[in-house]
Order: structure tokens, then C-alpha cells, then sequence
């Protein structure tokens, strides 16, 4: 693994257990880490290898196979019931993950296999192993900061922690997002010869200044901020922030599609939260967005925050610069690189409404 560009096309094989690159964003399991492989592939293909993603099949009615686009196709393995199951639910299917993967393969082996999340990792090593083949592996978040910030929030499976060190060991090269998940990772053992530090980019034919935005409603400003529902993303601080601006609508992007808003727990509790604020009547929630509609809603914004309790990378500051909007961000993990304050937005602590309005 020397960087260099390989001397002809490459067959590689993604593997993204609970992240599929069709998923729509903004669901409880649906996020960076779909938008990341989905870029990844079309990259990669764009440079002449082809490339094809196994991922778990959550569908029945799904296909074994969808052709994206040239060069990409994305393989549903069948690896536990074929319907929705939360992703810290799934280590008992990686076995049967990576044996289809395996199987599959066997009569074209690829040229080399890029897991991404620990589980995937897990079902690619046993992959891996059985075609005699490199293996790549990108954490995208670590347990160990995860149990740290949760405690005992943490669903993860118990065996997270010790799996992702023996995924670690087992694979020829980690590639790391952030220089804080380089010093993760030595901690946990790995040796830092094994690692290098690529950070997540962004599609600037997507994401730039250039292209329509979403139309503005009745405040003098905007805040809009992008990403899943869940606690640890900080929306609860930015409505609590919301409260000392004035003339001033957050607008939250993400979560189960629009139809579900009302039902969803997450949204009820930042409702309930915006009430006991004040400022129900400026807080709106779209629900999950196609990618489409993530670069207009950007631009359509005058801060985008990003103030969750910890962030692996997050991929929302770039794509938010990208679209000449500025960002305020909390000064945890991949955002103390990605958000260079003051010269393209601000730094904060996290769980602090103050310092966010201030900002």
C-alpha cells in the first residue's frame, strides 16, 4: 500500500453492512457513513475500477443486485431477517454476511476488499481471509469514544471494543478520517504503522455556492442543521440556543421521512423541548431529504450547526463550507480539523447553548 496510482483498473469490493448507498439521509442508521461509500464508489469508478458494494439486504422486495451507474453495483446480502433491524442488533449476522461475501467472490476474487464500521469489518476479515486478499478498513466511529461520551447510553454490543481491536490487527491498512482517531487508535493497540489519515471529501460538482436555494420563510435569519435524529447530534442545545436569538428559525434536516414526524420519539422530545423554550413557532423539521436536496437547503441557510456531543468526522461542516456557508461546530473529533475558526466558521464546547448563540 505505497499511494502510488495502480498500474491498470481495480476490482474493489466495499463492504457497508447497515450503510447502504441508497438509503435516503437522515435516518436513525442513515448518514455519513451512506454518503461517504456512495461518493466513494462513483470516485472510484470515475477512475476507471469497478466497484461493487455489498450490503445488507433490510428489504424482502429489495434485488440481489442494483446497478447504480456504470461501474457500481451494489450487491443486498441476505444476513439476518430481510426488514429494518438497528444497526447495534446485527453482529449476530456478520458470520453469515461474510460468508456470502466470500461466496460470492470466489470465482472472481476483487483486487481488494474496503470495509467500512466495525461490524462490516468483522464480515470482511472472514471475507477477506477466505479469498486471500488485501483489506482495507475505515472505523468511521470508534467504540471507545462512544462508550466514553454515552456510558450507559451506549448500545453498543459489548463485544464492540474488543472486536474492533482484533479488526484492527487483521487488516493490512486503516484508514483514518482525523488526526483524533489516529491517537484512538493508538491507544486501543494498533500500531501506527498499519494506519493513514484520509480525511472525508465532498462532490464540489454538488456542493458549491453556485445553485438555487431553499426559499427563506418569514425570520430575518436561518440556522439549519443537517444529520440523524438521535440525542448525541445536539439539536436539543441548538433550540436551546434558538431561544437567545431572535428573528431567528432552526430548521432541522434528518430523521424518519416526513410522514413519520409526528410519530417519531426523537422529534416529539425536541418539540416538547422547543416548547418549554419558546420557540416552537420557529423550529421545523423536513424529515429525511434525498441527496438532492441537501445543497439548496445549505444555501438556503445562514449558519449551519453542527453541535454534537462527539462527531468521528462529520461530513456536514464540508459540505456546508462548500456552499460558502459558514459553520459553527462543536470542538470534538473530526471537526477540530475540518473547521478552521475564525476564517471559515466557529468552535465551541459541546452542550452549551451560551457559547452556540454567542457564536
Amino acid at each position: 500500500m505505497t499511494g502510488r496510482e495502480p498500474a491498470g483498473p481495480l476490482s474493489v469490493v466495499l463492504v457497508s453492512e447497515h450503510a447502504s448507498p441508497l438509503a435516503a439521509l437522515g435516518g436513525v442508521d442513515a448518514g455519513g457513513q451512506n454518503v461517504h461509500v456512495a461518493r466513494l464508489a462513483g470516485a472510484l469508478a470515475d477512475r476507471g475500477h469497478e466497484v461493487a458494494v455489498f450490503t445488507r439486504r433490510d428489504d424482502r422486495r429489495l434485488p440481489d443486485e442494483v446497478v447504480v451507474r456504470p461501474g457500481v453495483v451494489v450487491h443486498h446480502v441476505p444476513a439476518g431477517p430481510p426488514e429494518p433491524v438497528p444497526k447495534d442488533e446485527l453482529l449476530p449476522y456478520m458470520d453469515a454476511f461474510g460468508r456470502y461475501t466470500a461466496r460470492a467472490l470466489r470465482g472472481r476474487p476483487p483486487d481488494l476488499v474496503h470495509s467500512h464500521f466495525w461490524m462490516s469489518g468483522v464480515a470482511a476479515v472472514l471475507a477477506a481471509r477466505a479469498l486471500r486478499v488485501p483489506l482495507l478498513h475505515t472505523y468511521h466511529a470508534l467504540g471507545t469514544v462512544k462508550r466514553r461520551h454515552q456510558k450507559a447510553a451506549d448500545t453498543s454490543p459489548p463485544e464492540r471494543i474488543a472486536a474492533e481491536c482484533e479488526v484492527g490487527l487483521a487488516c493490512d491498512r486503516i484508514i483514518a478520517t482525523c488526526r483524533d482517531e489516529v491517537r484512538e487508535l493508538r491507544r486501543m493497540g494498533v500500531p501506527p504503522e498499519r494506519v493513514s489519515v484520509v480525511p472525508c471529501g465532498v462532490d464540489p460538482g454538488q456542493f458549491s455556492p453556485a445553485g438555487p436555494a431553499a426559499p427563506r420563510g418569514p425570520f430575518r435569519h436561518r440556522l439549519l442543521q443537517l444529520g440523524r435524529l438521535v440525542p448525541r447530534k445536539g439539536a436539543e442545545v441548538t433550540i436551546a440556543a434558538l431561544s437567545r436569538l431572535p428573528d431567528t428559525e432552526l430548521v432541522v434536516v434528518g430523521g424518519p421521512p416526513p410522514a413519520g414526524l409526528d410519530a417519531d420519539p426523537e422529534v416529539r422530545r425536541l418539540r416538547g423541548a422547543a416548547r418549554r423554550a419558546g420557540v416552537a413557532d420557529r423550529v421545523r423539521f423536513t424529515g429525511a431529504v434525498s441527496r438532492d436536496e441537501v445543497a439548496p437547503l445549505l444555501r438556503g441557510a445562514d449558519v449551519v450547526v453542527c453541535p454534537g456531543d462527539y462527531e468521528p468526522f462529520g461530513i456536514v461542516p464540508l459540505e456546508a463550507m462548500a456552499c460558502g456557508r459558514p459553520v459553527v461546530a462543536t470542538a470534538v473529533g473530526g471537526q477540530l480539523d475540518t473547521v478552521a475558526d475564525p476564517e471559515c466558521g466557529r468552535l465551541v464546547p459541546p452542550r452549551d447553548p451560551a457559547a452556540l448563540a454567542r457564536a
